[in-house]
């Protein structure tokens, strides 16, 4: 077993961040800047800050860069908004040979320590040298019961993350109305010039915004994010496509498709980067979710979309940390 020798160092907006060999704690409390135009931590801002502490603690096991490549299930029972307390626990919980799992797992509660939640969110990091070849990690094995339970739920969503996989890739995926493109800037990327999956994320959240709002004619935030599959990094200069369509509404959630594809400016085909479903709600006066329209679907894309929406719902099951 590594060691676990920690160190406390402050950052400018975090109260406090630990550094473990095998683990990473952040806490801190959530600024005004940090919500949304809901009033609450929006799905983006939420997933940039998991996949910082997840990024620091595979860099911190591994000793080298790392690029995220999947993220699994988040579910979230109640928005965070200004002044709740956050805390962020990222753990390693299995290795391949060039991978890195962690599980990422979010407490958050109101200032008064009430309207308490536990949520998590499983990632897998690849580590990679210089020149973006993946390399070798540290092996990594579990000591105590709860690391062995843990390591055993990864070894159990493997197969059940490439059933998703296969899932989404295997739905085609025409424009549709809802589809912003812009240039990726040096502010998107790291001192390597690379996009990291945090900021992705944040796009994903916010083309989701966009889609459950135009179905909804109301503020959504987001409640529930199933399979991101990273498929290629993202440099400066590249030209960033978010596309985003509805494949299936339940009683209070919109169920969205989001891809985002890049290419260099005027050169060649766009190229997949990364996909995901998100889920946003609509929230009433007290926060609740609150009854949407119902989608319908009317093409065979919009069936199919339908269904692949049903099948990642059942397949969320096995997809669940305990």
């Amino acid at each position: 077993m590594q060691s676990t020798q920690s160190a406390t160092y402050e950052g400018s907006r975090r109260d406090s961040s630990t550094i473990a060999r095998n683990q990473l704690i952040r806490r801190f409390r959530v600024a005004p800047a940090d919500v949304g135009t809901v009033g609450y931590v929006g799905g983006g801002r939420l997933l940039e800050w998991i996949d910082d502490a997840a990024h620091a603690a595979a860099a911190q096991w591994s000793g080298c860069d790392c690029l995220t490549t999947y993220v699994g299930n988040l579910h979230l029972h109640r928005p965070i908004g200004v002044g709740d307390f956050v805390e962020l626990t990222a753990s390693v919980v299995h290795t391949g040979h060039s991978s890195i799992h962690l599980l990422v797992t979010i407490d958050s509660s109101g200032p008064a320590g009430d309207n308490g939640q536990t949520a998590q969110c499983p990632m897998i990091f690849v580590a990679v040298d210089d020149i973006g070849r993946p390399v070798e990690v540290p092996r990594w094995a579990p000591v105590t019961m709860l690391e062995m339970q843990r390591h055993h739920h990864a070894r159990l969503r493997i197969p059940v993350c490439k059933r998703i996989e296969g899932a989404m890739a295997a739905e085609s995926h025409p424009p549709t109305p809802v589809t912003v493109r812009f240039l990726a800037g040096s502010g998107d990327a790291d001192s390597r010039g690379r996009v990291h999956g945090g900021r992705v994320m944040r796009w994903i959240d916010e083309s989701a915004y966009e889609c459950g709002a135009e179905w909804t004619s109301a503020h959504t935030i987001a409640s529930y994010l199933a399979g991101v599959r990273f498929y290629r990094p993202v440099g400066v200069g590249d030209v960033i496509g978010v596309t985003a369509r509805i494949m299936h509404t339940g009683p209070r959630s919109v169920h969205c498709r989001i891809q985002i594809t890049t290419n260099d400016i005027g050169v060649g085909e766009p190229r997949l980067v990364a996909c995901a479903v998100a889920v946003v709600v609509s929230l009433d006066a007290r926060g609740a979710a609150r009854a949407v329209p119902l989608w319908k679907p009317h093409s065979d894309e919009d069936h199919r979309l339908d269904q692949s929406a049903r099948q990642l719902l059942q397949l969320r099951q096995f997809m669940e940390p305990n």
